[in-house]
């Protein structure tokens, strides 16, 4: 690498000031098919007590995604972000710079959908039109997918197995999704939500404005009670 671009480089990155939260480690999986998130699963494997994983559901969405991202750049934060298939096809440049600053992008349904309320053609026909959509914004295949609402179902958790896709869950969350919140209300949510899990994969919406407008407050409240943020990526 050359002096020159070895110098753009480092004044592209954030700078971490010492009381930044920053990311502590990255946590490499391999491409299989696996399902972790105590919420439904095993924990998730390799991460020691007081270590979170910072995962958003739902985006990208202009008017809260760049807030997201920018609370996350001033921490020095990397987290995942597990899209859906409507706003990543009409939105893919936003994509392209939640991939570019670091972060991991994952799934999240093609559409919002409760998947057992549809017929097993409908919910692999929306499986399909995710991976393309995904395939056309960030020209990669995927490794993970975050089912809406948590709602699994055994002909989707068949076919992602069969594609050697991972199925996160989660650990904790703030229930970000419940309108009227403050930024003291979503801290005090999850941090009791952390209290009784001992860490994990968290769950936050990066297409609700007030969760962008908490996030600062909320990295803020996980390094004052000692957290370690992992940032998570696959091979």
């Amino acid at each position: 690498m050359s002096l020159l671009l070895a110098m753009a480089l480092a004044a592209t990155e954030p700078v971490c000031t010492p009381d930044a939260l920053g990311t502590f480690r990255t946590l490499i999986l391999k491409r299989e098919a696996a399902a972790w998130g105590k919420a439904q699963h095993a924990a998730l494997p390799g991460l020691a007590p007081k270590e979170v994983v910072l995962t958003f559901d739902d985006g990208p969405r202009p008017e809260s995604t760049p807030v997201v991202l920018k609370a996350l750049a001033d921490q020095c934060v990397k987290a995942s972000f597990f899209m859906n298939g409507e706003p990543l096809r009409q939105h893919a440049a936003l994509a392209r710079q939640v991939r570019d600053a670091g972060h991991t992008v994952g799934m999240h349904g093609y559409r919002h959908e409760h998947f057992s309320q549809l017929s097993p053609a409908a919910q692999l026909a929306d499986l399909e039109a995710m991976l393309a959509t995904y395939r056309a914004a960030l020209g990669a295949e995927p490794a993970a997918y975050r089912f809406p609402f948590l709602e699994e179902t055994p002909t989707l958790a068949q076919a992602l197995g069969e594609r050697r896709m991972a199925v996160m869950s989660i650990d904790a969350g703030a229930e970000d999704w419940l309108p009227d919140q403050t930024p003291q209300m979503l801290g005090d949510k999850l941090l009791g939500e952390l209290a009784k899990s001992g860490g994990g994969i968290i769950l936050l919406h990066d297409a609700q404005d007030q969760t962008a407008r908490a996030l600062p407050f909320l990295l803020q409240s996980l390094k004052a009670k000692g957290y370690r943020v992992v940032h998570l990526t696959w091979q």
